[in-house]
């Protein structure tokens, strides 16, 4: 399987899974995510699921500055609604690492471990994304402008020609590597398209 080299580069993100951990899947429950996991199931990379990774990453080590996070343990909350933009995007990548859910998710086993109901849309906050704690109730605000990172403007030449129909394989070829050297240079300036709050 090959993929761009800077995937192996970016920060993985280490979780504790109660239930993993109940259900005999890994010693302890734990286990991490890395971009590729979020890439594969998103089916691309572009700078809405690395934006996605990025704003749970750094939600994370600031609820969780020396410990691993606690999956399941955490409510996620958006100011738009589901539908909105690539709003379902970004919640799709926070609910796999975070394992919160609106009303899909597990619905617990004798009274733990529950998921669902921890991700809400349409929430009163002013931030792409506001993650809690539910133990302490520790709260960050997380907003993250991917416009900080200009693309390349050949992108925007070639994406007219695939509008057109006139577009070359070697463009196309050419599309693809402009389009991720820009979300390589999204990881590698995150502090300057994310801005962490505690609330």
């Amino acid at each position: 399987m090959n993929y761009p080299d800077f995937f192996d580069e970016i920060e993985v993100i280490k979780v504790q899974d109660p239930l993993s951990n109940a259900l005999g899947v890994f010693e302890n429950g734990e286990y991490k995510f890395t971009y590729l996991d979020v890439v594969k199931s998103a089916g691309h990379s572009c700078p809405t699921v690395a934006g996605a990774y990025i704003i749970t990453l750094m939600a994370l080590k600031t609820l969780y500055p020396n410990e691993r996070a606690v999956r399941g343990n955490i409510k996620v909350e958006f100011e738009e609604d589901l539908e909105d933009g690539v709003t379902g995007v970004i919640g799709n990548v926070v609910s796999q690492i975070t394992g919160a859910t609106d009303k899909s998710g597990f619905k617990g086993l004798q009274g733990q471990f529950s998921r669902h109901s921890l991700m809400h849309f349409n929430s009163n906050i002013n931030a792409s994304g506001r993650f809690t704690r539910l133990d302490n109730g520790k709260s960050v605000d997380v907003i993250y402008n991917p416009a900080a990172v200009k693309p390349n403007p050949d992108l925007q030449i070639i994406m007219q020609k695939m509008k057109e129909g006139t577009v070359t394989s070697n463009e196309v070829k050419e599309f693809g590597v402009l389009w991720q050297d820009r979300v390589k240079r999204i990881f590698e300036n995150m502090n300057s398209v994310v801005q962490v709050e505690v609330v």
